[in-house]
């Protein structure tokens, strides 16, 4: 039996590396530049660009990709190390090349995408030439697959593609969108779907308003779509007719352990800000560190963070050994049910100790809170993965069909009377 929580030194260099990086070259940009994926700016890319050549000197590009993709092949415990780092800033994921939904579309392509398909999407995608977006959850329907009603009909050698998608992120930046549609709404529920890629100035792909989420985002950069008629070619899907759900959870399982890591730099970036906050201010007399509520929001803060961040770690340990999501199903799912309440815990106790600053857009424990409402409905609500968690969990347990419960105490004594019963009496008869 082995168990080890330290990194090992190599790495553990790059990951102080990347650190240092992203405080001193990666974070400014937050505050210079508009929107990270906008490949069309020209301010973006001449800052961005140069930062990103470094990331590839040393290696460290796109390192959720295996090498034959250009990237390293770290596993998910070390990705998520790296991503606890990235989570700090807007930026950093696009200057190390690890950007959602680029990086789980990439691995749908990687995965299902033909020779051509990846000279054609894929390798500019990598090389973040182009951005792209993931096009699933419904206005009617919100994320829930089996009521949606976007359609693709296979007409000739074309899909042809109706029907109306939202919360499509990036789209009005994106060069194309990778678009889930039911193609047999005859078939079961999980066999109704199907996949396909649809370039951005395909006819009748129209983005009707772009949705803005918190108040970071100004115009909005969550496209409301319909798409009218629109014509793809017939090899333009992307895995086995109606095989949707099983390409989209290539890119589910350890995306969603690269947004908890990301989460926890956001998170630690409050705790810090919280610890410095009450460090420095004093009323009533005292420091705020010196009073006991304060305490309790620090000691609940750091307990909770840490708890959680140890979840997601073992959980990409598991991913790392069985390499088969669904055996660690149970667990990403925990990752993400937990995922939006720490976050909104923390980023409410730091907004609560800054005051009234807290609350203004001077300070970005607002923009915090907003998101962590945005992670209980993003991929799925928690409540749908509070549910599989509990699933999974009764699976390992099974009922009694007695009357009292298996653990019912004059039960357990009386069953314990009969397994010691001779011993019992020949110890009483011995001492007699």
């Amino acid at each position: 039996m082995s168990w080890d929580f330290e990194t090992e030194p190599e790495f553990q260099k790059e990951l102080d590396w990347v650190q240092q990086f992203v405080r001193e070259e990666v974070e400014p940009l937050d505050y210079v530049l508009g929107h990270p994926y906008d490949v069309r700016d020209p301010k973006r890319n001449a800052l961005v660009r140069p930062l990103q050549a470094e990331v590839k000197k040393r290696k460290l590009w796109a390192c959720h990709l295996g090498p034959e993709l250009g990237g390293q092949g770290y596993g998910q415990v070390k990705l998520a190390l790296m991503n606890e780092i990235l989570g700090g800033s807007r930026f950093a994921p696009i200057v190390f090349g690890c950007q959602a939904p680029d990086s789980g579309n990439a691995e749908i392509l990687a995965h299902y995408g033909t020779a051509d398909q990846k000279k054609r999407f894929l390798e500019p995608l990598l090389n973040n030439e182009i951005v792209s977006a993931f096009s699933m959850t419904e206005p009617q329907g919100g994320a829930d697959p089996k009521v949606f009603t976007t359609k693709a009909e296979l007409k000739g050698d074309q899909w042809v593609i109706s029907g109306q998608k939202w919360f499509s992120s990036n789209a009005h930046l994106a060069s194309f969108l990778i678009v889930m549609a039911v193609t047999d709404p005859a078939a079961s529920p999980y066999q109704r779907m199907s996949m396909f890629i649809v370039p951005t100035e395909t006819p009748g792909v129209n983005i009707l308003r772009n949705l803005a989420v918190g108040m970071h985002e100004r115009e909005g950069s969550h496209a409301f779509i319909r798409y009218e008629d629109v014509h793809v070619p017939k090899d333009h899907m992307l895995g086995p007719r109606g095989g949707a759900f099983v390409v989209a959870q290539t890119r589910l399982g350890g995306g969603r352990i690269h947004h908890a890591m990301r989460t926890i730099g956001q998170v630690r970036r409050a705790f810090d800000m919280m610890c410095e906050r009450v460090l420095s201010r004093t009323t009533q007399g005292s420091l705020l560190a010196d009073k006991q509520m304060v305490q309790q929001k620090i000691a609940d803060s750091w307990m909770e963070i840490e708890q959680f961040r140890l979840l997601v770690l073992r959980t990409a340990w598991k991913i790392d050994r069985y390499k088969d999501y669904l055996k660690v199903r149970k667990d990403i799912a925990a990752v993400k049910a937990l995922m939006p309440k720490v976050f909104h815990d923390v980023a409410a106790r730091a907004l609560h100790l800054h005051g009234s600053l807290g609350a203004t857009s001077e300070m970005p424990f607002v923009e915090q809170v907003i998101q962590s409402f945005h992670m209980g409905l993003a991929d799925g609500p928690t409540e749908v993965h509070k549910i599989t968690v509990a699933r999974q969990v009764l699976r390992e347990y099974q009922a009694t069909a007695d009357l009292f419960p298996t653990q019912h105490i004059p039960k357990l004594r009386e069953a314990a009377m009969r397994k010691y019963a001779g011993r019992i009496e020949r110890e009483v008869s011995m001492q007699s």
